[in-house]
């Protein structure tokens, strides 16, 4: 293998990829550094053994899987960038992720803190949304697939290889692939693999991040599958005291054995998750980088070991086996493989697959193959004497009595007849019988598809997303797809429209948070523009008034949705009182919304005493409703001088002096005489205590 590591660093793939260093390597692949020159950005790439460029079905399939994991954008799930064959390589391009994995963290730490589990699995929980909302299922969610890169960002590798690796020389329903530790027992029972069963996998993730290690352990693997099967996980806190009940129940409740009771994918997962931080008010975290050496780089690495050809039995004792280590089964060692379990002996052309050197020996972190029926026997044996340990030897089957003769010639006569029967049934069913075609469905309704599934003896998964083109209803894709074999039983997973992304209901007043989040999930892209945010009586500042579209309206997948936001009550405007009463100035102000107080007296030449002069802030300004709303109200001090004409002295004197002013006599006037002439004129504005001159006569 190193070899031919070596012959390929300098190597130009497809005339773009240039492979420059190792990084690790799987009995199946080998991941290199490399750098794309077209775009001059250094990227990972995953090589797959020379052996798999001659397999067409795992070419197909692999192109299939690397098409649908590429569908998947979102920032906590390494990209896919590129997939290709060139010559004997078939190679995977991804991003290249500085940092290391959530393994590394957990060897150098042993247990994580709460606060820190939980923030991890938040973004782990997250891509799992994203994979699941695109109809695509991990299948293999462990600590080596969660990347912890530079920032202390988090992101989830290897969606849909498992699926790829399954379709060289393995049969779904007679193989359990996988990694042990985290298989769901659905997984490992039937093959199934669903959304519930990567919340299942998450779950014990996070039962690990909390405790250190896994629930299960065994001597080999099949005991650690036949705990999945028969026992409930634990809540982690019976391992590590302290654990709150709140996390303690959500992690059994992940990781129920019937799917059915568990979260129904990785978003509702991530929605109890965060429900449960924010009820035990748990920090937000930044994630630490582990220190990984002596390789500084980490990339998506599932190691299982290399098959061999469809016609050689590549098996050790399957119970012997360690649990952490990495071992497949091709279909064709299926009888040696039965052979080995019943005398615990390995056949004569028996080879082991071991971890690849290099590769950390902490955890179950293989990804693996183990042939169903052996756990089907163990499963069988327990149920009489109890949980399985290492080895499980077949039981031995009781003495039979002795017949007589005559009924040996009839027994051996029903026992020809069958054996003819069964005989001619297996050659049917081994050679097509067993296989069935999935039908054509891509535009039919989703009750039709169904119909047409089952009548094909397969089982219908369906996946519901949006689609720009095809109408809501109706199906999409089909995953195998149309005219592709399948197993009798198989699951096809149906993908059904929901048409055109709807701008959703939200109510005037939600906050900008909630409006974000509903258009989120409709897979929209909101969007705020202060300069389109209005006034508004009723709605608080900051809360939405509005969407633009308005709700209901169909738009394009990501599509631009404006959120309109209140600025609150529109600005008052201060209200003309020059001239009126102080009493009538009081009241216009009081209605406008103000708070009119009195202020200092001023003189004007123009406006009677009592009257209003100005106001403080003057007329005409407008004042936001979140500042103070109290107005100065200015009175004029000016006295009118009377007409005084033809008055007494003494009657002029006291009119001054009743206004505040006061009277002064010009010389040669008569004192009890009459007024004859004054000045200022009657009808001029003064200051109070000003002097009115008067001539008597």
């Amino acid at each position: 293998m190193e070899d031919k590591e070596s012959a390929l660093v300098g190597a130009l793939l497809e005339q773009r990829y240039r492979v420059d260093a190792p990084l690790a390597r799987g009995g199946m692949s080998a991941v290199y550094r490399g750098l794309d020159t077209r775009l001059d950005r250094p990227v990972a790439i995953k090589v797959m053994d020379a052996r798999f460029a001659d397999d067409k079905t795992f070419v197909e399939r692999f192109e299939r899987e690397a098409r649908s994991a590429a569908r998947i954008h979102h920032p906590n799930v390494v990209a896919v960038h590129d997939q290709g064959l060139d010559g004997a390589h078939v190679y995977l391009v991804m991003e290249l992720v500085s940092g290391g994995t959530l393994r590394d963290l957990l060897t150098e730490r042993t247990t994580l803190p709460v606060p820190l589990a939980v923030a991890i699995m938040e973004p782990v929980l997250s891509a799992l949304a994203a994979a699941h909302r695109a109809g695509l299922i991990h299948r293999d969610v462990k600590p080596e697939n969660v990347l912890i890169g530079t920032g202390g960002i988090v992101k989830v590798a290897d969606f849909g290889l498992v699926r790829a690796i399954s379709s060289v020389g393995t049969t779904k329903s007679s193989v359990i692939l996988g990694t042990v530790a985290y298989l769901s027992p659905e997984q490992v029972t039937t093959g199934t693999a669903t959304a519930r069963g990567d919340v299942y996998s998450a779950g014990i993730v996070l039962y690990e991040a909390l405790t250190g290690s896994p629930p299960y352990h065994g001597d080999n693997a099949l005991s650690v599958a036949y705990r999945h099967v028969n026992d409930d996980v634990p809540p982690p806190s019976a391992t590590v005291p302290g654990i709150p009940p709140m996390l303690d129940e959500l992690v059994v409740r992940a990781t129920r054995r019937d799917p059915a009771a568990r979260p129904a994918d990785g978003a509702a997962f991530l929605a109890e998750l965060q429900q449960v931080r924010a009820a035990l008010s748990l920090p937000r975290m930044r994630v630490p980088i582990p220190q990984v050496s002596p390789v500084d780089e980490t990339v998506a690495v599932t190691p299982p070991a290399a098959p061999s050809g469809p016609t050689h039995a590549a098996v050790e004792d399957i119970n012997a086996l360690d649990p952490e280590e990495t071992v497949k089964v091709p279909l064709a060692a299926i009888t040696a493989a039965e052979a080995t379990v019943q005398t615990q002996q390995p056949p004569a052309q028996a080879t082991v697959m071991r971890p690849v050197p290099g590769f950390s020996a902490a955890g179950p972190q293989g990804t693996r193959a183990m042939l169903r029926s052996d756990l089907e026997r163990v499963i069988d044996s327990a149920a009489q004497a109890g949980p399985p340990s290492a080895p499980f030897p077949a039981p031995s089957p009781p003495p039979a009595p002795e017949p007589n003769p005559t009924r040996r010639l009839v027994l051996l006569s029903v026992i020809g007849v069958l054996v003819i029967g069964l005989l001619a049934t297996g050659i049917w069913w081994f050679s097509s019988g067993r296989y069935t075609e999935v039908p054509t469905l891509a535009g039919k309704d989703s009750e039709t598809a169904q119909q047409l599934i089952r009548g094909a003896d397969l089982n219908p998964n369906i996946t519901t997303i949006r689609d720009n083109e095809v109408e809501a209803g109706l199906v999409i894709s089909t995953n195998p797809t149309a005219g592709a074999e399948a197993l009798r039983g198989d699951q096809v997973n149906l993908v059904i429209s929901s048409g055109k992304p709807v701008v959703p209901d939200v109510r005037p007043g939600a906050t900008r948070d909630e409006a974000e989040r509903q258009i989120g999930t409709e897979e929209l892209q909101a969007a705020v523009d202060d300069s389109r945010n209005v006034h508004d009586e009723q709605i608080p500042l900051g809360r939405v008034v509005k969407l633009d579209p308005p709700s209901g309206t169909r738009m394009q997948l990501n599509e631009r949705v404006l959120i309109v936001l209140s600025k609150g009550p529109a600005p008052k405007q201060v209200p003309d009182v020059r001239g009126k009463t102080r009493d009538e100035a009081f009241q216009a102000l009081t209605q406008a919304g103000f708070e009119p107080v009195d202020g200092p007296q001023e003189f004007s030449a123009d406006v009677d005493s009592g009257r209003v002069v100005r106001t403080d802030p003057g007329a005409g300004t407008k004042i936001e409703a979140s500042a103070a709303k109290r107005v100065s109200v200015v009175v004029s001090s000016a006295v009118t001088v009377p007409d005084l004409s033809q008055r007494p002295v003494a009657e002029a004197q006291a009119m001054l002096q009743q206004l505040g002013l006061v009277l002064e006599l010009q010389p040669f006037s008569n004192q009890n005489g009459r007024v004859f002439s004054q000045g200022p004129p009657a009808g001029t504005k003064v200051r109070k205590g000003d002097k009115v001159s008067v001539f008597a006569w």
